[in-house]
């Protein structure tokens, strides 16, 4: 504050050397303090002071001063031009534009006042109908937002129409592109320049324009404008309705994370697009289903096979043909392996294979401890007795009769 009141005093003293020295001594000095001219000077001058006089205010608690209320003066537009030389008429022009300024500002200042005025007089009106009467104006509120979020719904419906050629509105848009490419010349000569085009030169022109654009609708602007409205209708709603709650405003119900779509992709789960653990995940939805149903149905996988059920049931019934047989094999239905570890597996086969056995057929089945491991160590301890030697396929007799050669090992004899 010390500086600015000392550089203050500084270009006052400077302010009246204009008056005590000669011109091209005085412009010297202004030049000499980077000054273009005088009233480039007389501003920093009276920016200086509103400062100075600001800062005190600010200091001693009292209220602030309005930079407007120290008027500039502009004592050369009263003088007549002939009684100036060429630097006071540049002085002067300089001053004139400077009035201009200053009466612009001084206009929009008023006209922000005006609008500020208004709006606390509608903010006051509006405070009293809520006053008196809260569930009309609540009710007001809800028929203008239904009516914004109508006006939202038409919008994107019209996109979405102008997207389709065949749809009402696309054929409409190139209706009105066929009547301007179909406007015939004036056959009359014209003067040069005369059959240049002219189009946007009216305002009806611009119609015209956004009709075939985007319909009758305005562009985003509009859009944003409406956006807002809701938003400001839906912040009133939630202060002052009771029944109104977050889970009811359009922010929540567009929000992406709890449509259909999200929940197939991502599951119930929020999920944080900046995440890159989130971004490389794959959520399984259907997928965790299809997986374990490939056994019972390979169709759905694109292999032409039989499902497990099918199969069992084909060996059970038409390649056994001895009834006492096929109830000891149906007694001890073992299973084994790590597909039988799916959730459900085991009643579902069983559930399948009664619906194809015969009522009066028995039916157990059973899971072994370690379906994983379990077919592993079967076959490693058979591997350590004499049976292996004889049910073995050796190398000659793969290479003589193929990969589909079997021995069976039954009670010390062996059999093709």
């Amino acid at each position: 504050l010390i500086k600015k009141e000392r550089e203050l005093e500084y270009y006052k003293e400077l302010q009246q050397k204009a008056n005590t020295e000669s011109k091209k001594e005085f412009k010297r000095l202004l030049e000499s303090n980077d000054f273009k001219d005088e009233a480039q000077l007389e501003k920093v001058v009276r920016e200086l002071d509103k400062s100075i006089r600001k800062a005190r205010t600010k200091d001693v608690g009292g209220p602030e001063v309005d930079e407007e209320d120290d008027q500039p003066t502009f004592p050369l537009l009263d003088i007549p031009d002939e009684e100036l030389d060429e630097a006071g008429l540049k002085q002067k022009k300089h001053q004139r534009l400077m009035k201009s300024n200053h009466d612009a500002r001084a206009r929009a200042k008023a006209e922000k006042e005006r609008e500020k005025a208004r709006l606390a007089e509608e903010e006051r009106l509006d405070q009293e109908r809520r006053e008196n009467d809260l569930e009309g104006w609540l009710q007001e509120r809800r028929v203008a937002r239904e009516a914004l979020l109508q006006k939202i719904k038409d919008r994107q419906r019209l996109k979405a129409d102008l997207s389709n050629r065949k749809s009402l509105a696309s054929q409409m848009r190139m209706k009105s592109i066929a009547n301007l490419a179909s406007d015939a010349p004036n056959s009359k000569k014209r003067r040069r320049g005369g059959d240049e085009d002219t189009f946007g030169a009216n305002d009806d022109d611009w119609g015209v324009y956004r009709s075939i654009t985007v319909g009758n609708q305005s562009e985003d602007e509009e859009e944003e404008d409406i956006n807002t409205s809701v938003k400001n209708l839906e912040a009133q709603l939630l202060q002052y309705d009771p029944n109104f709650t977050e889970q009811h405003t359009l922010d929540a119900q567009s929000d992406w994370t709890k449509s259909l779509m999200h929940a197939f992709l991502r599951g119930p789960w929020p999920f944080d697009p900046e995440s890159q653990k989130e971004i490389h995940q794959i959520h399984l939805n259907v997928e965790r289903i299809r997986v374990p149903e490939v056994v019972f149905q390979p169709s759905i996988a694109g292999l032409d096979q039989a499902g497990v059920v099918e199969v069992a049931s084909d060996i059970v019934l038409q390649r056994i043909s001895n009834a006492d047989h096929r109830s000891e094999i149906l007694k001890d239905v073992f299973l084994t392996g790590g597909n039988t570890m799916f959730q459900g597996f085991e009643e579902r086969l069983r559930d399948e294979l009664r619906a194809v056995l015969p009522t009066e057929s028995p039916l157990i089945v059973r899971r072994a401890k370690d379906p994983i491991l379990d077919a592993w160590r079967g076959a490693a301890k058979w591997s350590c007795g004499p049976e292996w030697r004889v049910a073995c396929v050796t190398r000659e007799e793969y290479l003589e009769k193929g990969a589909d050669y079997l021995k069976e090992h039954n009670l010390g004899n062996t059999c093709q």
